[in-house]
């Protein structure tokens, strides 16, 4: 019931998190502002990666509602706070000193900000379902991932100039800001938020469990003869 979720978890856009390559065009103020910057940002990046790890282990189709209710409410309001904190890192940092930077630096911020309110928002309307009721509660959270998805698709253009042309490449340096392993990953995916989809998982819980029947089968079978 947790699938959908997870899976707009996963294509979340978050700062910097595409951020790749490695330019040496950038002047050493610029260098200073992005280094400033990631390092600030590297902790909320690592709280965001967990948080979808945890709502990645509670994907499978037999997790209890109020299972799934507590980890995606703590993973909402972790979320919510690193979103705020990125926030505050951007601003702390000034303007970065390219042109246009102030104006560019502002609207990052207020999207940060806008995204932690989001976050804040989804924890609430999680809480607030009916866990006695799994259809409901399963419907619930489809409408909170179709939320999800918006969150991720929309209002990140400041974001996205931010990461570009000269300061992109200044932060795309930095290690801070590149992307973090999740810290405690699913079992059985990667330590990273890029696991493999639920229904995958499924299959192969369910594999296991119909070779566990045919073993126990062929033994009870073995006994009679």
């Amino acid at each position: 019931m947790n699938k959908k979720l997870a899976a707009a978890l996963s294509g979340g856009a978050v700062l910097v998190l595409t951020l790749s390559g490695c330019s040496d065009d950038s002047d050493n103020k610029v260098n200073d502002w992005a280094k400033k910057v990631c390092d600030q940002v590297q902790p909320q990046l690592q709280k965001i990666a967990n948080a979808n790890a945890a709502i990645q282990q509670q994907t499978a189709d037999n997790s209890k509602p109020a299972d799934v209710q507590k980890t995606d409410s703590a993973a909402f309001q972790q979320i919510s706070g690193a979103y705020k904190a990125l926030g505050t890192a951007v601003q702390s940092a000034g303007a970065p000193p390219v042109d246009g930077g102030e104006t560019t630096q502002k609207e990052a911020v207020k999207e940060l900000n806008a995204s932690s309110v989001a976050y804040a928002n989804l924890k609430t309307k999680v809480d607030a379902l009916d866990t006695k009721d799994q259809a409901k509660f399963a419907d619930g959270l489809k409408d909170i991932a179709d939320e999800l998805n918006k969150i991720s698709t929309n209002g990140d253009q400041a974001l996205k100039k931010l990461q570009s042309g000269e300061v992109g490449s200044a932060m795309a340096k930095q290690k801070g800001c590149q992307k973090p392993t999740a810290s405690a990953p699913p079992a059985s995916a990667p330590s990273a938020p890029a696991s493999p989809s639920a229904s995958e998982k499924a299959s192969d819980e369910k594999a296991s469990d119909e070779k566990a029947g045919d073993e126990k089968a062929g033994d009870k079978a073995s006994e009679e003869s």
